[in-house]
This record gives structure tokens, C-alpha cells and sequence, in this order.
């Protein structure tokens, strides 16, 4: 491991700085209750740093820790699809995420973030899922969200380079848009440290327990940290929320290939969710290519999947799945280069809830504690980080957040 001028390498640095962060902890118990409060985040994906921004901006101080880098987990390996579709049910979760989009909004002014805004079109090969797809999109407009089916010709003006293999209606939703996942996190911890943000990268949360003067401990590899709150907004690892929180969270983490190419000459304006694949580009010429379904419900890959792995076990293996995902989209753009270069072959994994809702609040078991754990994590991480610092600051709940508590009764829903 590199080390600075002082010669001092991160570990060390990390120790020390906990140390001297525990301390202040210690004192702060017994200094006046208009002293700001020391909060954890515990996970530097797109929600924990989102978090960790917001807190600071309310005056808490914070320490961000993450046992990898800033977003370099579970938001690397996400399609990052900003949206407030059809499959976001029932309403109360359609509005969150409208209420999120809008925050996405702020949030990138406020940043200068890159977000990508274009809409989506979508579509299916299947007649019966078409039919229910126009049904939805109904729904939608209900909601208020200015989703409409297309027929093709509109949609071909939007993208004009695609070609959508015999659709006659496609579903637009004007209001989406994409960014990337890992490089808003950084924007997020790097604008939260200017204000007084402490990170803690390659830092593992091992275990918590109970401090001095109602304070909490936080155990990890680079020494122990004493806080008033945390927060455990650690994506798909599953064993946190049990670990730190003491609640297991039912959910069904899922894996899907996500690739990232070079930059490409300007192909695609929309995000782009064609039968077998969704592709967006970034404002820098990447392509971001998703599979629609996940890996095959076999004993082989689920041995070689259970430690929940970002990569795959060869450079050879990460070929063939890109190559798949790239042949099935350039049935979709046929300009795509055949020659077009890999820049990431990534598994990305989906903490997604037995009911398909966000985890948001206190745990039962664990009063100091705060949960931040959801699929559509890149959705709505802008105004998750609005609500949770809301509440973690004010002690004042969000009926926002009411229908996601961590206590409620959690059953698989089939509409999403």
C-alpha cells in the first residue's frame, strides 16, 4: 500500500483517525444538547453518500466508512436508470419516486452532477405484454406522469439510429434520465468533505456495541468510533442489517451483467430498453449495456455466485457475457461498432426487498441505529438523502417514509 510524505499508510492513517474521532465522541456526550450530532453511514454507494451530503448540509458531523472505495460496489455495477415507470407500484411508491426524479433535479443543480435527461422508451416482442405495458402506461397518466405510448415513427425521431424490429407501439416516459452511479457518489462524499465530511475508505464495520453516555461504538478493522447514530445503507449485503442493526431484512439480491464500453460516436439519446436489453450512453460516448434477465436459476451458478462477487473469475468469462449483451444490442443499433472496446464487465447486484419497497427507518432492535436499504437505490437516492437526514436530525418522522418502516410485514408482491 502506497504511502504519504509523512510516511503514514492508509491503514495507519485510518486508526489514527478513528482514534482521535472516538475520542471527540467520548467528550461530546458530555458536552450541551445543541452540540451537532456525530452520525455514521455505514456504505459510500449513491444512498450513503447522498446521506452522508445531506447530513452535513443539516450540521451533524458526519463519517462515512465504506469497505471498498466511494461507489465502488454496488453502484458501479448499476445500470443507473433515473425513473417513475410502470413497473414502480403501487402508488404511494410511483409517487416516491416521482418525489425522487424531482430531487435528482435539485440535487444536479445544486452540484453541477451529470446527469443525463432524455426519457426512456420501452417495449416488448410479446403481443399479451404489449397489451398490459398500454394498460400500465394508462395508469401512469392517472398518476399524473406524463408517460404515452408512441407509435413507431415518433419513436424512430427520438432515436433515429435504432431499429425496433417490427414494434408498432413503444412506451415514452419524457421524464427519466441516467448518470453515472459511482462518479455522483464521489461528486457527493467530495462536496460533503469541503463541509467537513470525515471518509473512511477499506474500512470494515465488524460489529457495534454500547458506548458511554448513550453513545454507540462502531468496531471495525481500522479501530473503534463512537457516534450518536448510524446509519447502515450497505446495498446487498445482506448480513449487515443482521450484523449491525440486529434485523434480517428479507430480500433477494440479484444479479445482472452490466457493461461499460469505450466511448462511441453518439448513437443513442434515451435510455433505450429494448426484448433482452437495456442501453443508455453517457454524455462522454460510453455505453451502458443491462441484461433484462438474470443469471439461470442452475446449482452451478448459484455455488459460483453465493459470495456475491462484482467480477467475474476470468477475463475470458467477462468477454463472452459482454459479447452476448453487445450482439443482442446491435440488433437494436446497428451502427454499434463491431469493434467497439470494453472498458467494465461488471455483476451487478440488486438488494431488492421481498415486496420490492425500500427499507427506511429505525431498526426495532437497535435504537441508534437507522436502515437506508432499496432496489431503485439510483432513483431514489437524491430524495432519500433529503428524508433520512430530515428525520436523523429533526427526530421528526416523514409520512414520506411511513409505508417503508423496517418492522413492517414484508410479502413478495407480483407486480413488481
Amino acid at each position: 500500500m502506497s504511502q504519504g510524505k509523512s510516511g503514514m499508510d492508509r491503514r495507519t492513517f485510518n486508526r489514527w483517525l478513528l482514534s482521535a474521532t472516538a475520542l471527540s465522541g467520548v467528550a461530546s456526550a458530555h458536552n450541551l444538547a445543541s452540540e451537532p450530532p456525530h452520525i455514521a453511514v455505514i456504505g459510500a454507494g449513491i444512498v450513503g453518500s447522498s446521506i452522508a451530503y445531506n447530513l452535513v448540509k443539516r450540521g451533524a458531523r458526519v463519517t462515512l466508512i465504506d469497505r471498498s472505495t466511494v461507489g465502488g460496489a454496488t453502484s458501479q455495477g448499476t445500470f443507473a436508470w433515473i425513473n417513475a415507470t410502470w413497473a414502480k407500484q403501487p402508488r404511494h411508491y410511483h409517487a416516491f419516486n416521482q418525489s425522487g426524479i424531482a430531487a435528482w433535479r435539485r440535487l444536479q443543480a445544486e452540484l453541477s452532477l451529470e446527469v443525463k435527461w432524455g426519457g426512456s422508451l420501452e417495449w416488448f416482442e410479446s403481443d399479451v405484454r404489449q397489451r398490459r405495458l398500454a394498460s400500465d402506461i394508462l395508469e401512469q397518466q392517472l398518476w399524473g406522469e406524463p408517460a404515452k405510448m408512441v407509435d413507431v415513427s415518433e419513436a424512430q425521431t427520438l432515436e433515429p439510429l435504432a431499429n425496433f424490429r417490427g414494434a408498432t407501439e413503444v412506451a415514452y416516459s419524457p421524464r427519466d434520465g441516467a448518470v453515472d452511479a459511482m462518479r455522483a457518489s464521489q461528486r457527493l462524499v467530495n462536496a460533503a468533505q469541503r463541509l467537513g465530511l470525515t471518509l473512511l475508505e477499506n474500512c470494515n464495520v465488524n460489529r457495534v456495541k454500547e458506548g458511554a453516555g448513550g453513545l454507540v461504538v462502531l468496531e471495525t478493522d481500522c479501530g473503534e468510533i463512537a457516534v450518536d447514530k448510524y446509519v447502515v445503507a450497505t446495498g446487498a449485503n445482506q448480513q449487515a442489517t443482521l450484523n449491525l442493526a440486529g434485523i434480517d431484512i428479507p430480500q433477494r439480491a440479484t444479479p445482472g451483467v452490466v457493461v461499460i464500453t469505450k466511448p462511441v460516436p453518439k448513437m443513442l439519446n434515451t435510455i433505450f430498453v429494448a426484448p433482452g436489453v437495456h442501453i443508455h450512453q453517457r454524455r462522454d460516448g460510453r455505453l451502458v449495456l443491462g441484461e433484462q434477465e438474470g443469471a439461470p436459476e442452475t446449482e452451478a451458478h448459484a455455488k459460483r455466485l453465493s459470495a456475491h462477487p462484482t467480477r467475474f473469475p476470468s477475463t475470458t468469462l467477462a468477454e463472452q457475457h459482454a459479447s452476448r449483451l453487445l450482439e443482442t444490442a446491435r440488433h437494436f443499433l446497428p451502427s454499434l461498432p463491431t469493434d467497439t472496446a470494453l472498458e467494465e464487465v461488471l455483476i451487478g447486484w440488486r438488494p431488492i426487498p421481498l415486496d420490492g419497497h425500500p427499507v427506511l427507518g429505525t431498526s426495532p432492535t437497535q435504537p441508534k441505529s437507522y436502515i437506508a436499504i432499496m432496489h431503485s437505490g439510483v432513483s431514489l437516492a437524491a430524495i432519500v438523502g433529503e428524508l433520512v437526514s430530515q428525520e436523523l436530525i429533526t427526530g421528526v418522522s416523514s409520512s414520506e417514509l411511513e409505508a417503508y418502516r423496517p418492522n413492517r410485514d414484508f410479502q413478495r408482491i407480483k407486480r413488481y
